[in-house]
C-alpha cells in the first residue's frame, strides 16, 4: 500500500511541476522511467486512479493535465470593458484565466494579481480555466493620460475635486480619475497625464483620484494626440539639465588629441546610403576587390561610447529611454540632437570617429578574415536608397549626380556581394519576407493625407546584407574570448505553436515534412519560399510570425532563429539603440584593458540589466510606434465612412474577423455585422461558418467591405462586409453570445493580434523611423 501511493505522489508530483501543461501517455513514461516510478503497469493504474479522484483529467486518447481547482497562480490582469477580464499568465503556452466581473477584486488593466483557480479548464472540449483575484500584487500603472472635464463651483465645494480625467484607452474609458488641486490646474479640453494616489475598490468600483502632473495640450491643438500617447507610454522626451550640459560642452569637430590610436581611413570611398528624408547617419559602408578575388567590406560604425561615457548623465539618461522612438511627424531621440545629427552623425565630407568592422569575403560568401578597431572616417557621399536603386537599375534615364556616377562601379560590385551574401543566408536557413512598407503622410497639422507603400530595392537590401554580417562578426568574435557580451538573440519557437502552424499550412494544401518537435529555421524558410507569388503568401506568413518568438537582448549567446545564425548581436546603431552603444564600450574596454577578471567583473555586474532594460524600452517604443500608427491610419480612413473597399481577412475570432485593405489599414467585422446568417467558430481551422447556408470565412480569404465606422479616440474601425445581394436575417446582438472559447486578448476589439505588428521585433539591422526603418521589420 505504501509502495502505491508513493508511485501515486511521485505521478502527481509530474504534473505538479508544470500544472498548465498536457502531457501525452509516451511522455509522462519517459519522466516516470527517468524517475524510476515503478512499471508501466504501475504507472497506468497510477493515471486511472488520479483521474477517477479527479486530480487529472484526459481527452481519453493518451492526452492528461492537471486539473486546476484551487490551485493558485500569478499573473497579468487584461480587462474587458464588459467589466470581467483574463488573467495571463507567465507561461506563454498556458490558458488565460477567465476572471467574470464579481471576481476582479477591482483589478484594473495591467495589474499584476495572484489568482486562485475556481474551475479546471478541460483543454479538449474547449473551455478554459476560471478563476477570482486573491489579491493585487503590483499596480501596473501609475499614471494615466485623458482629457480633463472641470468641475463646477457647486462640485469642488461638495466633492473637493476639480474635475475628473477621461482616458481614450478603450480598457479605462469606464473610470473617472477625480483630480485634486494638490497639482497642476488644467483647462477644459485639456489632454494631461495624471499621478494615481487611489485605485477602485468596493467603496469606489469606478473612479480613481490622482493629481495633474503634466499639461500636454488643449486636445484640439496639432501634435497633442500624438504626444499624448507618447506620455500615456512614459516615453521621455525633455532632458535633464546635466545631460544637456554634457552635451553641450563636446566638440563639434574630431580634435587632434581624438585621432591618437585610430586608424585613419579619411581616404577610403566610404559613403552613407539611407532613406531621403534621413538626418542622423551612424554607419558607412565601403567597397573593393582584392588582388586574390576577395571582396574588402568595411562597415564602419559611429562611436557614439567615445562621446556617451559610462555612468555620464549623458550615459545614464539614454539607457533609460533605451531607444529613439520613430513616428510618423517626428522622432524622440535616445541622444540630444547636438550628438545624433552633429558630432555623432557620419555627415557627408565631416571627420567622425567610428568604430570599423573590416571583413574579407570570399565570391563564395564565406568571411576568411576580419578586423574590428577604432577609425576616423570621412563620408564621401550621403546617398539615398532612391538614387542608389536607380544608379544600380540599367533602365534609368534620370540624371543622377556626380558622385553616383563617380562611384558606380563600387556600388554595382556592393549590389554583387549582397546577392552572394543573401544567397549564403538562405541556404543555411534564414528566414526572409518581403512586404510592403506603409508610410503614413501627413501635413504641417499633423492630419495623414495619404498611406504610401513601399517596397525595397536593391540598395536596402544590400545595406541590410552588410549590417547582419557585421554583426554577426562581431558577437561570434566576442563569444571566442569568451568575455561577458551582450548579443541580439531569437529563441527556437514553442513546438505546440509549431505543430499549429504546420497544421493550419496543411489547410491550405501545403504538405509539410518538418518535425513541429524539432523545426529548424530552414524548415520553415522553405515553407516561405513555396507560398512566394501566391495568393496564400501573406497569410502564411502572418501565421509563421504568430508561431515565432520575440526576438530580446541577452547576455547569453542563444543564437538568432530567424536568421539561422548562432551568434548575433547589435553594433550597428549606437545613435538610437543603446544595446549598440553598449557593445561599443565593451569592445573599447576589452581593447584598452584587456580580457582579465576585473573587467570581465566590471561588466557581469550589470549587463543582464542592460538587456532586460534595453528589450523593455525597445517594447515600449514599439507599442508607442504602433498605436500613433493605428491612431494616423484611423484619422485618415475618418473621412471614407460608407466607401466600400476591397480587403484580406487576416484573423479570424470567435466574435469576428479582423481584415486589411491593400493600404495595410485593419479593421473588424464584428459577428454582429455578419447579418446573411448565425455564424459558428472553429478555433482549429480559424473559420466561421454559416449554419443555414455554410458560407465559410477563413484567414486569407479576399473579400468586399463596407467602412461603418471611424472611431479615431479609440483607433478603431467598424467594416461589414459588402455584398448587396445577400438577404438580410433578423438576428440578435451577438455580443453577449460569443462563445468563451477563444478568449485571447484580441477581445477588447483592438487590433493587435491581426498580423500587422507581430513582424516588429526579429533582429534589425538597422532601426529607425518610416525613413530608416527596414521594410523587414520583423526583423528589428
Amino acid at each position: 500500500m505504501a509502495q502505491n501511493e508513493k508511485i501515486l505522489a511521485n505521478v502527481l508530483e509530474i504534473f505538479r511541476h508544470n500544472p498548465q501543461k498536457q502531457y501525452s501517455i509516451d511522455q509522462i513514461e519517459r519522466m516516470a522511467r527517468r524517475d524510476h516510478i515503478g512499471s508501466f503497469t504501475d504507472l497506468i493504474k497510477a493515471l486511472s486512479f488520479l483521474e477517477h479522484e479527479k486530480k487529472i483529467i484526459t481527452d481519453g486518447k493518451g492526452h492528461y493535465q492537471l486539473v486546476q481547482e484551487n490551485t493558485e497562480v500569478e499573473g497579468t490582469f487584461r480587462a474587458n470593458d464588459k467589466g470581467f477580464g483574463f488573467v495571463k499568465l507567465d507561461d506563454e503556452n498556458a490558458d488565460n484565466i477567465f476572471i467574470a466581473s464579481d471576481y476582479t477584486d477591482y483589478a484594473v488593466n495591467g495589474d499584476r494579481v495572484k489568482v486562485r483557480i475556481t474551475a479546471d479548464g478541460n483543454p479538449w472540449n474547449d473551455k478554459g480555466p476560471e478563476g477570482q483575484v486573491e489579491e493585487i500584487v503590483e499596480r501596473g500603472f501609475e499614471t494615466l493620460v485623458g482629457e480633463f472635464h472641470p468641475m463646477t463651483d457647486k462640485q469642488v465645494k461638495v466633492s473637493h475635486f476639480i474635475g475628473y480625467v477621461l482616458s481614450n484607452d478603450k480598457k479605462l474609458h469606464n473610470y473617472r480619475v477625480y483630480v485634486s488641486d494638490k497639482g497642476l490646474i488644467p483647462q477644459m479640453r485639456d489632454m494631461v497625464k495624471v499621478s494615481i494616489k487611489n485605485y477602485p475598490d468596493k467603496n469606489n468600483p469606478e473612479s480613481m483620484t490622482g493629481v495633474v502632473i503634466k499639461t500636454i495640450g488643449n486636445k484640439n491643438d496639432p501634435g497633442v494626440d500624438i504626444m499624448s500617447i507618447v506620455a500615456a507610454h512614459d516615453v521621455r522626451t525633455e532632458w535633464p539639465d546635466d545631460a544637456m550640459k554634457q552635451a553641450n560642452a563636446i566638440p563639434d569637430h574630431v580634435t587632434d588629441e581624438e585621432r591618437k590610436g585610430r586608424d585613419d581611413i579619411t581616404d577610403q570611398p566610404a559613403v552613407t546610403i539611407d532613406g531621403d528624408d534621413s538626418k542622423d547617419f551612424d554607419d558607412a559602408v565601403v567597397l573593393w576587390k582584392l588582388p586574390n578575388g576577395n571582396y574588402h567590406l568595411g562597415v564602419h560604425i559611429a562611436d557614439v561610447s567615445h562621446y556617451v561615457t559610462e555612468k555620464s548623465p549623458l550615459d545614464q539618461e539614454a539607457f533609460a529611454r533605451g531607444n529613439s522612438t520613430y513616428l510618423v511627424d517626428r522622432v524622440i531621440p535616445m541622444l540630444p540632437f547636438r550628438l545624433s545629427n552633429g558630432i555623432c552623425s557620419l555627415n557627408e565630407g565631416e571627420d567622425r570617429l567610428v568604430l570599423s568592422c573590416d571583413m574579407e569575403i570570399t565570391p563564395q560568401g564565406k568571411r576568411v578574415n576580419y578586423r574590428i578597431h577604432p577609425s576616423v572616417m570621412r563620408s564621401h557621399g550621403r546617398m539615398t536608397y532612391n538614387n542608389v536603386n536607380k544608379t544600380l537599375d540599367p533602365n534609368n534615364t534620370d540624371k543622377l549626380e556626380d558622385k553616383y556616377v563617380k562611384l558606380r562601379p563600387m556600388l554595382q560590385q556592393m549590389a554583387e556581394l549582397h546577392k552572394i551574401l543573401y544567397k549564403q543566408r538562405h541556404k543555411r536557413g534564414a528566414i526572409d519576407f518581403e512586404e510592403p512598407e506603409a508610410q503614413i503622410i501627413v501635413d504641417k497639422n499633423g492630419k495623414p493625407t495619404d498611406i504610401v507603400l513601399h517596397k525595397r530595392g536593391i540598395a536596402e537590401k544590400m545595406i541590410e546584407s552588410f549590417m547582419l554580417m557585421a554583426n554577426e562578426t562581431v558577437a561570434e568574435d566576442y563569444f571566442r574570448k569568451h568575455v561577458p557580451f551582450l548579443y541580439r538573440v531569437h529563441e527556437t519557437p514553442d513546438k505546440d505553436r509549431i505543430k499549429s502552424f504546420f497544421e493550419f499550412c496543411s489547410a491550405f494544401g501545403l504538405n509539410i515534412k518538418a518535425d513541429p518537435n524539432h523545426v529548424k529555421p530552414l524548415d520553415l524558410q522553405k515553407i516561405v519560399t513555396k507560398t512566394v507569388g501566391t495568393p496564400e503568401e501573406a497569410v502564411v506568413q502572418m501565421m509563421m510570425l504568430r508561431s515565432l518568438k520575440q526576438a530580446h537582448y541577452s547576455d547569453q549567446a542563444l543564437g538568432h532563429f530567424g536568421l539561422a545564425a548562432k551568434f548575433y548581436t547589435h553594433f550597428t546603431s549606437p545613435i538610437r539603440r543603446y544595446s549598440d552603444l553598449m557593445v561599443h564600450r565593451m569592445i573599447h574596454a576589452y581593447a584598452e584593458h584587456g580580457t582579465g577578471k576585473d573587467v570581465q567583473k566590471h561588466f557581469t555586474s550589470y549587463l543582464s540589466q542592460v538587456a532586460e532594460q534595453t528589450s523593455i524600452q525597445e517594447r515600449r517604443s514599439v507599442d508607442t510606434e504602433r498605436e500613433v500608427d493605428d491612431l494616423k491610419m484611423t484619422e485618415y480612413m475618418s473621412d471614407q465612412v460608407g466607401q466600400h473597399f476591397n480587403a484580406v481577412v487576416s484573423s479570424v475570432t470567435s466574435f469576428g474577423m479582423f481584415i486589411q485593405l491593400p493600404n495595410t489599414v485593419e479593421g473588424l467585422v464584428h459577428i454582429s455585422n455578419l447579418t446573411d446568417d448565425f455564424y459558428t467558430f472553429n478555433e482549429k481551422t480559424l473559420t466561421l461558418t454559416g449554419r443555414g447556408t455554410h458560407k465559410q470565412y477563413k484567414v486569407g480569404m479576399p473579400i468586399k467591405v463596407t467602412l461603418i465606422n471611424a472611431n479615431v479616440e479609440q483607433h478603431q474601425l467598424d467594416f461589414e462586409v459588402y455584398d448587396p445581394n445577400a438577404p438580410k436575417h433578423h438576428r440578435n446582438d451577438h455580443r453577449n453570445n460569443r462563445r468563451r472559447g477563444n478568449r485571447g486578448f484580441r477581445n477588447d476589439h483592438g487590433r493587435r493580434g491581426n498580423g500587422k505588428h507581430w513582424n516588429r521585433n526579429f533582429h534589425a539591422s538597422r532601426n529607425g523611423s518610416h525613413n530608416r526603418r527596414s521594410n523587414n521589420n520583423y526583423k528589428r
